[in-house]
């Protein structure tokens, strides 16, 4: 027996010294309770229980373990995720719209090159602290003051090009799931009522539980500090459901009217759609705690599971000069005035210019109106399915976007269609455009599924600008043929130009002239 706790201790992080105290006073009671505790304790702790299922191949960093581990998922090839959306008691800022863009590219990755299909949730908190001041302060009607935000969001989400969730829940339309879920932690003892018909929840009831996210950053593993200004508990507690307040919105509740604490929506409106067990919750680092960790307390609480979300992603601060950008301290841009930093900005706008022109010239290539040596099929081939299993290789481990990004570039420079000159070490093909177009389809299908758009863009590729750049591509192919040719002396014009006094002169206006044809086909006059 004591090998067996001694194995375990060595085998796992220091033990809090709570813990150590409540395990000597179960060694005091005798061997079959050191054993019973032993066996409870190790349910208890905060150790991640790894999931058991279908492998995805994808390593990703769980918050839970601060660590990589593989994503496993009980359902093969399908994947739930809970997503915390805004409070939207105001415009969006540019923080907030790089977290939901990166989730959206990893959302679209998992999807796209791993063949999981998502259900993905985001919850909107259109009822709090915040939105009820703000209604206060410009006399509105707080549901009116929400969906007002709510609306302004989602098109700001549409403007990034980022993927609406498969469900958008608000607080509101969930206010009987709210109440029933937190009467399952108030039967299941983890909550408490206080003489204004507030409910809270009971942090020393949950014990070493608590702070699975967190640990270092709370006081969950030390002696409890009591209340002082309020009917808590201790000071850990939170509110589940906060009491009505003069003039403020208010709902029914078994413990009196009042609204749902902030920690609790989210928690209930993921148990109303997946239950007791969730694969992936996201959000923004500023989440974690305390708000994830008090997610995790309640929805383990009402469930009765050691385990509730198996793996939790966080996405970094945005920072302007130096500091988290942020509403409380005013230093936010909104989204719909969003601008960039130049440096970083000029360096993206380089890297998207080379695929764009890469895709472009290969359109190009393969209509004939680029005419060039490429390395040889079989060579560009085996790049090509190298370039796939790097990229494969790179996006698997925890979403290595950049270096997936590395590996396109090195193809594109492999596969160009404007070699200048041979290079003696490799062989070189008049013209392949089957195995062009294998490398364009490649590198646009995984850029779109990095949330960019080539294809779709209407600018480039509505049926009007594709008829205009045909024509202005085969006009400037034509007048530098033209002009090469007189250059090196071996031009030789169609037969029937030769019989008139100027052939050259003739030659050049026939060309404009079918080119303003070719426009006016397409619905461009030039007078």
């Amino acid at each position: 027996q004591d090998c067996l706790l001694s194995c375990y201790f060595a085998s796992s992080w220091p033990a809090p010294t709570q813990t150590m105290q409540h395990l000597a006073s179960s060694c005091r009671r005798g061997p079959l309770n050191r054993i019973l505790y032993f066996i409870q304790h190790n349910r208890t702790i905060n150790q991640w229980i790894h999931p058991s299922g279908y492998d995805t191949g994808i390593k990703v960093f769980n918050s839970l373990t601060n660590s990589k581990v593989s994503l496993i998922l009980p359902q093969e090839k399908l994947a739930t995720w809970y997503m915390c959306g805004p409070t939207v008691y105001d415009a969006a800022h540019v923080g907030h719209a790089s977290s939901y863009v990166k989730f959206d590219i990893i959302r679209r990755i998992i999807t796209d090159v791993f063949d999981v299909d998502i259900i993905m949730v985001m919850g909107m908190t259109d009822i709090d602290d915040k939105i009820v001041q703000r209604a206060i302060n410009t006399k509105s009607n707080f549901r009116d003051l929400a969906r007002k935000y709510e609306k302004e969001f989602l098109e700001d989400m549409k403007s990034l090009n980022v993927l609406r969730s498969t469900k958008v829940t608000r607080v509101t339309d969930h206010m009987n799931h709210i109440i029933q879920f937190i009467d399952r932690i108030f039967q299941n003892g983890y909550a408490y009522t206080t003489s204004d018909g507030s409910v809270y929840f009971h942090t020393e009831k949950y014990g070493d539980r608590y702070g699975k996210l967190a640990p270092t950053r709370q006081t969950a593993h030390l002696p409890i500090a009591k209340a002082t200004d309020s009917e808590k508990l201790n000071d850990r507690d939170f509110a589940l459901w906060k009491a009505a307040k003069v003039g403020e919105p208010f709902w029914h509740s078994p413990w009196g009217p009042g609204r749902p604490g902030w920690h609790i929506e989210c928690s209930a409106m993921s148990s109303a759609i997946f239950g007791d067990q969730l694969d992936i919750h996201t959000g923004g680092i500023d989440l974690l705690f305390p708000h994830h960790e008090n997610e995790i307390a309640q929805c383990e609480a009402c469930h009765q599971v050691d385990q509730w979300a198996n793996y939790f992603l966080h996405a970094g601060h945005l920072h302007i000069a130096k500091e988290k950008m942020s509403k409380s301290l005013q230093n936010f841009i909104t989204i719909k005035a969003r601008k960039y930093n130049d440096v970083t900005y000029n360096k993206a706008e380089v890297v998207h210019q080379k695929f764009l022109s890469y895709i472009n010239d290969a359109k190009a290539y393969i209509d004939g109106t680029i005419n060039s040596s490429i390395a040889n099929e079989s060579e560009i081939l085996e790049k090509l399915a190298l370039t796939k299993s790097q990229v494969r290789i790179a996006l698997a481990d925890d979403f290595d976007t950049p270096t997936a990004i590395n590996h396109l570039l090195q193809l594109l420079s492999f596969a160009n269609v404007h070699n200048k000159t041979a290079n003696p070490s490799r062989s070189y093909t008049a013209r392949s455009p089957s195995v062009i177009a294998a490398v364009a389809a490649y590198v646009t299908k995984l850029l779109t599924s990095f949330g960019l758009s080539f294809a779709q863009d209407e600018r480039l590729y509505s049926p009007l600008a594709e008829s205009v750049v045909d024509s202005l591509v085969g006009f400037r192919s034509g007048i530098r043929n033209y002009a090469l040719d007189k250059l090196r002396n071996r031009l030789k014009l169609p037969p029937e130009y030769q019989k008139n006094k100027n052939p050259d002169g003739t030659y050049l206006l026939d060309l404009c002239d079918n080119f303003r044809n070719d426009l006016h086909n397409a619905g461009v006059i030039v007078k």
